[in-house]
């Protein structure tokens, strides 16, 4: 660079800096001298050449201005010199220099015009600068001339009224604050009378006309101020908010609503809302089981305080779990209330919005339309949210404490408040309430099984001491009349669900309104449950078995002036079979003739029944109850329902049906086939067992083992006990019963306990009268997949009640009348007689009289219990049975007998029939037709009696045999008479 700067010197150049500050306007652009162009020429032209040459010099040189090339070269020789050397690198420099200096004179001559140019530019710049100063002097004197003559004179007046300006602003401005300042006052005194809307209005206010102050010191500090301000007022519109929690009001809520909206803060508020919600059902439960449990603590001890409320609800004793359990209910409905009139101002006030705005809906803004949208479907959520709540905390309840030694009542109670409960559930939000259903049934199920097991042993003890003496009750006595039976005939009471009100026969005013709009403004569903148990007294027992006094004196004055009536006036008689009448008038006698023929005295509507039938009854009742309220246990109660009827059938079947008959087994007979009779009632067993006396339907058979297998206890008590079953099965079974020792069956004054036998097959068969009327409700109640149950119940079990009419009246009939002594008496009559007789024999005559006994004493037995037309027309239809198979038994003996014998047969038989339809309404006479188609049999021929063994199986081996014998041993050879008795063996061979 030096050297650059050297040549530049010897031409007469100057740096820029240099040529600008010595730069004249008159100065002309110095040339090249003409030696120094000269010398430049002289220097290589080869461009590669001299390209090669400058590339050939070391970057350092093209470094920067300080570098110091003489330093740099001398640092750079050897420490030995050799001349030549020096002298070649000399040369070499010079070469590089002179390349360099070419290269630097070309670029001069090549910018030498751009240069000259240049420089004619700052020549004329430099001259306008000169002026403009001139300018600016005279400017700044003319300025000076101008403040002096008019700013301080005339400007200065604006000015000072532009203070005074500013100043009555800031004056207002400062009154603005005083008043901003004092609003905290007012603030105040709206927050204590609960005017919202008013303070926020107010607040926002202020806080806007704060902005506007906002450079003034004082406001900012104010600003802070109301911003606290505001916060408190949300923190109190939070507090008035929960408060509507539990006592909705109209007014209240509509001014927390408008003073949200006013903070824009209305989606805030409603899950505000909801929180509360959840907050309240939680307090309020802990609260009313906290009271209780302390009540009943009896000291000031706070250690429940800090209990959990599972662990709370496990405190409550029992005398306080209902009345507990009663408040907890209606503060839920409180909550519940308030929530569902919360729901109807959202609704109302949503229609109050959109009615109006209808025109000109375009113009609504998008947020209130979400603001609306969010609102509904967050309370329609909630309803769902808080019902679940209230469920669980029940819940919870149920479960904390052992209903199983609850009082019946009691427990009906408990499931009349869940029911009504559930009701308010199913109304609130459409709920099933499972979370209620499933605790509920398994307190139900735990406390069913001990009380019907209870109640089964009860029912034992009941039947062991039931002297089976009539229960009087009235004439128009119905279930319906007891109070367990009260529900089904109850409109609106808590038991009810709601499916089942519209099905009520209340008024349909009453069934319209749900809970909500029944206690919109004042009281509670769930006070009604103590109204439940004031009922008016039961009023359904007779004086005496009579309605009254005069109709029991004229009843008996009847029947004493009937015994006078003689025979001839009684033969007018109503055919039962068909209804059909005599074509003449019935007489009074008549009348009075069909009442003895029933047995009956003024009591002929009333239903006979005992005090243990009216027990079971009541449970029946109290069962059906806790079936309506508690569905899912349906099948449960229905089973134990029908436990009780079947023991009830077991132990009058076991009382009445087998007595004085020897029995094969300490269990019950297995029936397969006919009843045994013992061998002092008659005389040749084979006669009674092709009667069909006595016997057990199939059906029947089956019900019994049934009842026997699945509930009696056959094991005794001891030693043997749990043998024949797990310890679980036998909990379930009940000891077979005993009949009372004041029974008394063998007495032939007493027909046999006629009476006691009549109420108590009566009675059950009045117990399955009821349960057929129950059917239909019972049907209702089952659940679908168990209706078979109930149908198979009805089928094979109550629908054969009346079928033990027949093995129980017939021990009655088979001791009644003395059949062996007919068969005595027949004996010795003379059968082989050569003349037709006019007189009967005298075993008819003591056999009627035995008829007339037997007709007596029904009579005085109906002194004290009636006799339904159904059970006399059985008795007499046993003896008349009887006395109809003794009669041919009786001919079956015959060893000898004529024609004329025949025809004597048939006299008595006939005088028998006249006779006897005297004393009976019962047509047609049983087995009439067999007695007379035997005696007929002794006329028939060969062949036809070879083809009458075969027709009438109903006689036995004994008398077909004394046919062939008898009637045609003298007319047949003995190998036809051998193939008649082989005929009667192979009919009889099956039989054995």
């Amino acid at each position: 660079m030096q050297k650059i700067k050297s040549l530049m010197a010897r031409q007469g150049l100057k740096s820029p800096q240099e040529s600008m500050a010595d730069l004249s306007p008159v100065e002309n652009l110095r040339i090249p001298s003409t030696e120094e162009m000269r010398e430049l020429r002289q220097q290589p032209i080869d461009p590669q050449a001299e390209q090669e040459i400058i590339d050939s010099i070391e970057e350092v040189y093209f470094s920067n201005d300080s570098f110091d090339m003489v330093r740099h070269e001398l640092e750079k020789l050897p420490p030995e010199l050799n001349l030549q050397e020096l002298e070649e690198y000399r040369d070499k420099l010079k070469r590089q220099q002179a390349a360099v200096s070419k290269r630097v004179a070309d670029l001069i001559l090549e910018k030498q015009p751009s240069y000259v140019k240049e420089l004619e530019r700052v020549t004329a710049l430099q001259a306008n600068l000169q002026l403009a100063a001139v300018i600016c002097t005279n400017a700044r004197r003319q300025l000076r001339v101008s403040k002096e003559e008019f700013t301080e004179a005339s400007l200065g007046l604006l000015a000072n009224q532009r203070r005074r300006q500013l100043l009555t602003g800031l004056l207002k401005s400062l009154r603005t604050i005083k008043t901003l300042q004092r609003t905290d006052v007012r603030l105040s005194e709206m927050l204590e009378e609960e005017d919202y809307p008013g303070a926020i209005q107010l607040c926002l206010e202020c806080q806007k006309a704060a902005s506007t102050f906002k450079h003034y010191s004082c406001i900012s500090e104010l600003n802070s101020k109301l911003q606290d301000t505001l916060e408190q007022i949300e923190e109190q519109l939070d507090v008035a908010l929960s408060r509507t929690c539990k006592h909705f009001d109209v007014l209240h809520y509509t001014k927390v609503q408008k003073a949200y909206t006013l903070l824009g803060k209305t989606q805030t508020a409603m899950d505000q809302l909801h929180m509360h919600f959840t907050q309240a059902i939680h307090n309020t439960v802990f609260q009313v089981v906290l009271g209780y449990v302390e009540l009943c603590a009896g000291n000031a001890d706070t250690k429940f305080q800090k209990m959990q409320y599972k662990d709370l609800c496990t405190h409550i004793t029992l005398d306080s779990y209902i009345p507990c359990l009663t408040d907890l209910c209606k503060a839920l409905w409180e909550v519940m209330l308030s929530y569902h009139r919360t729901m109807q101002w959202h609704e109302e006030h949503d229609k109050q919005k959109t009615v109006p705005s209808q025109d000109d809906a375009a113009g609504e803004p998008d947020e209130l339309t979400v603001d609306r949208s969010y609102v509904k479907k967050k309370l329609e959520h909630g309803l769902t949210r808080i019902w679940q709540d209230v469920q669980l905390k029940v819940k919870v309840y149920i479960l904390g404490t052992d209903m199983s030694n609850f009082k019946y009542d009691d427990f009906i109670v408990v499931l009349d408040v869940i029911s009504r409960l559930m009701q308010v559930g199913e109304e609130f939000c459409g709920s099933k309430s499972e979370v209620l259903q499933e605790s509920i049934k398994r307190q139900s199920v735990n406390y069913f099984k001990n009380y019907h097991r209870a109640r089964l042993e009860e029912l034992r003890m009941f039947l062991e001491n039931e002297t089976w003496e009539l229960c009087p009750v009235k004439s128009n006595f119905n279930i319906a009349q007891l109070h367990e039976f009260k529900f089904m005939g109850q409109c609106r009471s808590p038991s009810i669900s709601p499916s089942r009100q519209a099905a009520s026969s209340a008024g349909p005013a009453l069934e319209e309104l749900s809970l909500f709009q029944q206690y919109h403004q004042d009281g509670n569903p769930f006070e009604m449950h103590t109204e439940h148990k004031e009922e008016e007294t039961e009023d359904v027992l007779a004086s005496n078995g009579y309605e009254s006094d005069e109709l029991e004196k004229s009843v008996y004055q009847d029947y004493d002036s009937d015994s006078d009536v003689p025979d001839e006036l009684k033969q007018d008689y109503v055919d039962e079979q068909t209804g059909d009448a005599p074509l003449k008038s019935v007489s009074r006698e008549t009348i009075r003739s069909k009442k003895k023929s029933d047995y009956n005295l003024s009591k002929a509507s009333a239903p006979i029944l005992t005090n243990t039938t009216l027990n079971v009854i009541r449970l029946v009742g109290k069962y059906m109850q806790m079936m309506n309220i508690l569905k899912p246990i349906a099948f449960d109660v229905i089973h134990c329902v029908s436990q009780l009827f079947d023991y009830y059938l077991y132990a009058v079947y076991t009382f009445f049906g087998r007595n004085d008959m020897p029995v094969p087994s300490p269990s019950l007979p297995t029936y397969s086939g006919r009843e045994a009779v013992p061998a002092r009632v008659v005389g040749p067993a084979c006669l009674y067992e092709s009667s069909g006396l006595g016997l057990i339907s199939s059906r029947l058979r089956t019900t019994l083992n049934r009842i026997q297998e699945s509930l009696i206890d056959m094991d005794p008590v001891g030693e043997n006990a749990g043998v024949h079953g797990p310890p679980e099965d036998r909990k379930e079974k009940v000891p077979s019963p005993h009949l009372s020792q004041m029974v008394i069956l063998t007495d032939s004054g007493t027909l046999y306990g006629l009476a006691q036998r009549v109420v108590a097959t009566e009675s059950l068969v009045f117990l399955a009268e009821q349960f057929e009327s129950l059917q239909s409700h019972l049907d209702t109640m089952m659940p679908a997949a168990k209706k078979p149950f109930l149908q198979q119940f009805y089928s094979q079990t109550v629908s054969t009640a009346s079928e033990l009419r027949k093995p129980i009246y017939w021990i009655v009939a088979a001791k009644a009348i003395d059949y062996e002594q007919m068969l005595l008496m027949m004996a010795g009559v003379k059968w082989d007689i050569k003349e037709i007789m006019s007189q009967h024999n005298v075993y008819v005559d003591v056999l009627l009289k035995e008829f007339e006994q037997f007709n007596k004493r029904l009579g005085d037995v109906s002194r004290h219990v009636r006799i339904p037309l159904p059970v006399s027309n059985v008795l007499w239809e046993h003896c008349i049975r009887l006395a109809n198979r003794t009669l041919v038994e009786g001919y079956a003996n015959v060893k000898k007998c004529s024609n004329e014998g025949r025809a004597l047969m048939q006299l008595d038989f006939q005088q028998f029939l006249m006779k006897l339809e005297k004393l009976t309404d019962l047509r047609p006479i049983p087995d009439k037709e067999f007695v007379e188609t035997y005696i007929k049999a002794y006329y028939l021929t060969e062949n036809d009696m070879e083809q009458f063994i075969k027709n009438h199986r109903e006689y036995s081996m004994k008398q077909l045999a004394n046919l062939v014998n008898v009637c045609l041993g003298s007319h047949i050879n003995k190998k036809a008479r051998q193939k008649l008795l082989a005929a009667i063996d192979d009919i009889d061979r099956p039989k054995r």
